[in-house]
């Protein structure tokens, strides 16, 4: 708290250049009576104001961190914001598992009461996209750095129909986005990943990335966000405009059938493979938050070297040399006591 006492303002001024609290307000005054002193003192006070400089670079770091700090929030809010959607996703399925396996042994709850908790995860599940964030998406995977992503495919271009097509390239283009860049050339014998590598490549300037579902059938993605402005703009050589069709989540609790043992029994197997993938989010959510709350991390400034930034400040304070306490003078210039708890206040 050494510089906070330096910087606090005083009503109270002395002609004394050895008390600090006079030496900034005075030395002022101190230094135009005695111009010529000062110019006199400049060549020896200038190794002092460099060594004080140099020292006192230190008291940066306070605010490059607070700079990086805010660079970070988004990213603390979107793990955050999905932890806690996560959470609450996981209660409900670990609560409907319990039902339908005592259901499925015959000692389960009444039917309207599994009806509730499904009718519950369902509500749930259409709020995702408002309590969630943006970094869940319709499949509970989160994704730090893509955000949430909507996959869905492009009717007509399926690796069926590409691998059957012979030699083709395709041009696309996506709204006002295209040209010679956006073409993807198609070639006999090219097996389905090489397929969609070529037009992953292809699309990629135009954030559209292109992949393969567990079937090696061709599926687009896209940020979520951007989805709406991405749907409807799509062309191709040859075919113009083409349609799009969003790939709805793969938990969809409103079409369970829960009057038989088959229907219970997918039920259930559903409900534990979504279990499964929100564990996994979960970790990766904790996982992006922890990153983003070290790379915030704030190490201690030495108290020795905060010592001898507050001594090399009081002696530059202290002097009659115009130069320094010009420098000093000008720095402080809307430093209030409340700015430096604030600065203090990021250590």
């Amino acid at each position: 708290m050494a510089m906070e006492a330096l910087l606090r303002p005083t009503s109270t001024s002395t002609a004394s250049g050895a008390d600090l609290k006079g030496g900034v307000v005075s030395g002022n005054t101190g230094a135009q009576s005695t111009a010529a002193t000062g110019r006199t003192h400049a060549l020896q006070s200038a190794s002092s104001a460099e060594r004080t400089i140099g020292r006192a670079a230190p008291t940066a770091s306070p605010l490059r961190r607070g700079i990086g700090m805010q660079q970070n929030q988004g990213e603390v809010a979107r793990a955050q914001q999905a932890l806690d959607y996560l959470e609450r996703m996981a209660g409900q399925l670990e609560a409907l598992k319990g039902d339908l396996s005592a259901r499925l042994s015959g000692r389960g709850a009444a039917s309207r009461e599994l009806e509730a908790r499904v009718r519950q995860l369902a509500a749930t599940l259409e709020a995702r996209r408002q309590q969630a964030g943006d970094g869940l998406d319709a499949q509970l995977d989160f994704d730090a750095v893509k955000g949430a992503q909507q996959r869905f495919r492009i009717q007509g271009l399926d690796i069926a129909s590409l691998k059957a097509g012979g030699a083709q390239t395709l041009g696309f283009s996506v709204g006002s986005a295209g040209g010679p860049q956006l073409a993807a050339a198609i070639e006999p014998g090219m097996t389905p990943e090489e397929i969609a590598r070529r037009l992953d490549r292809t699309l990629a300037p135009v954030q559209v990335r292109a992949g393969l579902d567990r079937d090696r059938e061709l599926v687009f993605t896209t940020r979520e966000s951007a989805f709406a402005g991405v749907k409807d703009a799509i062309a191709v050589t040859g075919r113009g405009r083409v349609d799009t069709v969003a790939l709805p989540s793969s938990l969809a609790p409103q079409a369970w059938e829960l009057g038989n043992p088959d229907a219970l029994r997918q039920s259930l197997r559903e409900v534990v493979q979504a279990l499964a993938r929100v564990r996994r989010s979960q970790d990766a959510a904790s996982l992006a938050l922890s990153t983003a709350v070290a790379r915030t991390a704030q190490p201690e400034i030495p108290t020795a070297e905060l010592a001898m930034i507050a001594r090399d400040f009081t002696a530059t304070a202290a002097s009659h040399d115009y130069e320094s306490l010009l420098a000093i003078t000008s720095a402080l210039v809307g430093v209030s006591r409340e700015r430096v708890h604030a600065l203090l206040g990021l250590r």
